[in-house]
């Protein structure tokens, strides 16, 4: 705000951005262009000191070599402040694949999971990632995975004993990214603080999965998606998002929980219907928002199951 206030370079980038709405995450996006121009090489004194590229972490340094960036390089900043962030967290699977165990062992049934603002589909993959607890030991999922979530799950533990087998899975973004492609990949990263070592080293080998599986995200909005799910006899129909639900217009929400009653009205224990969410929510009016893991169910109750980091790991299960 100080070089803002001076007529800095900070201002003269977000000139005309100046009544952006909140959720619409204007310091992110000013951040991550600046990182993803450095991920690319285009701003060599600025990576000297972000540690996503090696550099050595001196924030005092990173911000007089920012500034410059900005008055240097503003032609090729600005045009990137118009894309949405993409904040695929991986550590968020964690909240996900724990309430998806709940699913298999009270159902029993195939699941046919559906994600909403999907971004590059990484968490689509969560039963593809390792849960370790805090002494690194494995609590559930292939050892052998790219993606270990260290210190994953703490309290209660899910069903980790339940047969689970997902059947399908599709994702949707109004804006999707292919994280096959370099410039999937330098997106997703570009959203991460640089000096979060962990949460890179999660996104990139969420990545090297992807590659081997890629995940389905088809270019649609919220409501349209939800509009088209159908119960399935024999199958668990499960609904999850993460982190995105503040994003979404008010009439676009009113619109997905009018579909998901009307499903739920008529879902079954033979065809039911299943909300997972890990969003900022009350517990209750007045109360604080925490990062709750949120289960729903057709026929069945809403459920907290547990409450997690804002970036998903650790989930503290109730």
């Amino acid at each position: 705000m100080e070089d803002i206030r001076a007529d800095g370079p900070v201002r003269s980038v977000l000139a005309g951005h100046e009544h952006d709405p909140g959720p619409s995450a204007l310091a992110l996006r000013l951040l991550g262009s600046v990182h993803r121009l450095v991920l690319e090489g285009g701003l060599p004194e600025l990576a000297a000191h972000y540690p996503s590229v090696g550099g050595d972490g001196d924030a005092d340094a990173a911000w007089v070599a920012l500034r410059s960036a900005l008055d240097c390089h503003a032609a090729a900043i600005s045009p990137l402040l118009e894309q949405a962030p993409q904040t695929n967290e991986v550590g968020r699977s964690g909240a996900l694949l724990g309430g998806l165990l709940h699913v298999a062992a009270r159902f029993g049934l195939p699941v046919d999971l559906h994600e909403i603002g999907s971004s590059a589909g990484l968490n689509l993959l969560a039963d593809r990632f390792c849960y370790l607890d805090e002494r690194e030991q494995v609590l559930w999922g292939d050892p052998a995975s790219p993606v270990r979530l260290r210190d994953a799950w703490r309290g209660r533990l899910p069903p980790v004993d339940a047969a689970l087998t997902i059947a399908t899975r599709v994702g949707t973004d109004i804006a999707p990214l292919d994280p096959t492609t370099l410039d999937g990949q330098r997106r997703l990263l570009a959203y991460v603080w640089p000096d979060m070592a962990a949460r890179l080293a999660r996104t990139r080998a969420a990545i090297e999965v992807a590659r081997r599986l890629p995940p389905y995200v088809e270019r649609l909005d919220a409501a349209a998606a939800v509009e088209r799910i159908e119960l399935l006899p024999g199958r668990a129909v499960v609904l999850w998002h993460s982190v995105m639900w503040q994003y979404l217009p008010g009439p676009t929400q009113e619109a997905v929980t009018a579909r998901l009653d009307h499903l739920g009205a008529a879902a079954t224990a033979e065809a039911p219907l299943v909300r997972l969410i890990l969003e900022p929510t009350r517990r209750a009016p007045g109360r604080d928002r925490e990062f709750l893991v949120i289960l729903q169910t057709w026929p069945g109750e809403r459920r907290i199951l547990g409450a997690s980091d804002g970036h998903g790991v650790p989930v503290s299960w109730e």
